[in-house]
């Protein structure tokens, strides 16, 4: 979370009303929402025809791509574009092949390099084409990357968007009509039946992707298995980052995505169906030199999750949540979730010194503010102040501390009134304190550093060097695609992540 973003939320929120319900239904969205494409782990890209790049936006063909109106908005919503030459030219390596294999060669495409820590990739209809910088850290080899690459051209070439849209265009129609309907019971299940009509044609568009884009990995002369492969180390990487918060792993018919399971083993017999494993290229080694020295995680102007704590250089400010909670950053907030299903909401407002506090919280943006709930205070020589509130079946603690200009805001919500927000939110509040230049000074931003193995490495051995993460072997084994029981051979180039 950016201190400029702070500002600008600050003016934009004064005076609006919010639905608290609501933010944590944003909360929990964003922790575990995915997207349309290969790149998805449940929560856009690059490219050009030439051998090399020194940008992160690269074009291949026409340039008509680069024109749509959505694009400045994604990338705004993304944090901006990944400017790292290396990084661009590892993907670029695999874009021209692609492209010429494609099933559409003269179609234009524009590729972006996303400067966020999610894993992620989709396509526009237009051929703007969009990956993250976490997705590209997760690849181990050019082969994965241009499978990534494939999918989302197959969306754009089979012409998928639009199909979607004249599907939504009839669910809209079959919606209105069921909403006029007087048998309530009909009405429900004339609506879960178009939802699940729309989300299953959804699903059958991601398999034909999926099918499309190992075919056409393999006329590129690329690994057609890298898809399946990326695709369980998406699976890895989501059951790591699952198994710190309360993201559910149960199925839900209503996704727009195959299960992950299901998207492997079609993806496995597609590639069955060119060859046997080993065939077509990887270029391993000379993919992950091209990663070394890139930002993994946060990047550092939104500031750093250390653990459970969150450390802010610009804004001056840290903090940790109480045990069992998984923080996780965003451009625009701090959110975390625990096991329970209990949820949290950092983020930061402008306001005047000569509003105070306890006015603040009672000036109206707080729907089902207890007014009798507001507490003045203070965290050390900060003035703080808490209230509590209750809306949409929802409980809320809520917490702000003035520091200079901006008031930082703690959210707590949870479905059970009884969950002990009040304790959460005084330990979390207890623990807010100014960042000191000591700690200022040995904040360096994580980044992934290439190493080879040694004969007598081991996944312990090397997940050693590894610093500011934690379960560093697990982490380790997800970032270079090693299952369980599985170690690096001697000579293998592995990802490490550092904050030296």
């Amino acid at each position: 979370m950016t201190s400029e973003t702070a500002r600008r939320v600050g003016r934009a929120e004064a005076g609006v009303k919010r639905v608290f319900a609501a933010a944590m239904v944003l909360v929990v969205a964003s922790l575990t929402a995915g997207c349309s494409s290969i790149g998805s782990v449940g929560t856009t890209d690059p490219m050009i025809s030439q051998a090399s790049t020194t940008s992160s936006s690269v074009l291949s063909g026409a340039a008509n791509a680069s024109a749509d109106p959505e694009h400045d908005r994604i990338v705004a919503s993304y944090g901006g574009v990944y400017d790292d030459p290396a990084a661009a030219q590892a993907v670029a390596r695999a874009v021209g092949r692609i492209v010429a294999a494609s099933d559409d060669p003269s179609q234009s495409y524009r590729i972006t390099i996303l400067n966020s820590p999610v894993v992620n990739a989709f396509a526009l209809p237009s051929g703007n084409l969009y990956v993250t910088r976490g997705l590209i850290g997760l690849a181990n080899d050019t082969s994965e990357v241009a499978a990534v690459i494939a999918h989302e051209m197959a969306h754009v070439t089979a012409r998928h968007a639009n199909a979607r849209a004249r599907r939504a265009e009839v669910a809209s129609e079959v919606t209105k009509m069921a909403n006029v309907m007087q048998d309530q019971d009909a009405q429900r299940l004339a609506l879960a039946t178009t939802q699940l009509s729309l989300a299953r044609f959804s699903q059958v568009q991601e398999l034909e992707a999926d099918g499309i884009g190992v075919r056409t990995l393999a006329r590129a002369g690329f690994d057609p298995f890298a898809a399946s492969r990326f695709l369980t180390s998406m699976a890895r990487f989501a059951e790591f980052k699952a198994s710190r918060s309360s993201s559910s792993k149960s199925v839900d018919f209503l996704s727009s995505h195959p299960s992950t399971p299901e998207r492997i083993s079609f993806a496995v017999r597609s590639a069955r169906e060119i060859g046997a494993p080993g065939i077509g290229g990887q270029e391993r080694d000379q993919y992950l030199q091209g990663l070394d020295g890139m930002v993994f995680g946060d990047d550092p102007s939104e500031g750093f999750v250390r653990g459970r704590s969150f450390l802010h250089k610009g804004l001056g400010i840290q903090f940790t949540v109480p045990a069992g909670y998984a923080l996780e950053n965003t451009t625009r907030a701090v959110l975390a979730t625990d096991a329970s299903g209990m949820a949290m909401r950092f983020d930061g407002v402008a306001l005047g010194a000569e509003t105070p506090l306890a006015d603040y919280l009672a000036s109206g943006w707080i729907n089902g503010l207890v007014a009798d709930s507001i507490r003045s205070g203070s965290i050390g020589d900060l003035p703080a102040a808490t209230a509590s509130a209750r809306a949409d079946g929802w409980a809320f603690q809520i917490g702000v501390v003035r520091k200079g200009r901006t008031v930082f805001r703690f959210i707590f919500a949870a479905q059970d009134p009884s969950a002990g927000l009040d304790g959460v939110l005084a330990e979390t509040m207890g623990s807010f304190h100014r960042l000191s230049p000591e700690d200022s000074a040995r904040l360096r931003p994580l980044r992934l550093k290439t190493v080879r193995a040694k004969p007598g490495d081991t996944v312990e051995r090397l997940a050693e060097q590894m610093s500011g993460v934690e379960r560093k072997a697990d982490l380790f084994r997800v970032l270079n695609g090693l299952g369980p029981g599985e170690a690096p051979e001697p000579g293998r180039m592995v990802k490490i992540v550092t904050d030296g």
